[in-house]
């Protein structure tokens, strides 16, 4: 984007583990690496403190929509790495049609003539 500075835009209520759930789709992630994907497929317009993330996969964690275990991460540093469950597999799928539906219906109404 040249020397343009990226707007980074604050999370919708309800999207953070959206998008944690979404990271974690393509397997085992450590926390680092689920903030980093968020920011490299959003083009840096998405981002995600630390208190958030952990916060959120704590609540994933309760829901079993992830497990957690300790690995060592790229730089031999010990981490906890995050994987999808099952059941977190299905509750992404439903509620990215449900996010999808309301990102539609809002749509529908700004371009309405």
């Amino acid at each position: 984007m040249g020397n343009r500075q990226r707007q980074r835009n604050e999370l919708l209520p309800g999207s953070v583990d959206l998008l944690i759930l979404k990271a974690l789709l393509r397997g085992p992630r450590h926390g680092y690496a689920i903030t980093k994907y968020i920011r490299d497929t959003s083009d840096e317009a998405l981002s995600m403190g630390e208190s958030s993330l952990y916060t959120a996969l704590q609540r994933l964690l309760l829901t079993d929509w992830v497990r957690a275990e300790w690995g060592a991460s790229e730089n031999n540093r010990r981490a906890r790495y995050y994987t999808l469950t099952a059941a977190g597999k299905k509750h992404l799928a439903a509620e990215t049609r449900q996010f999808d539906d309301l990102v539609g219906a809002i749509q529908r109404v700004l371009h309405a003539t």
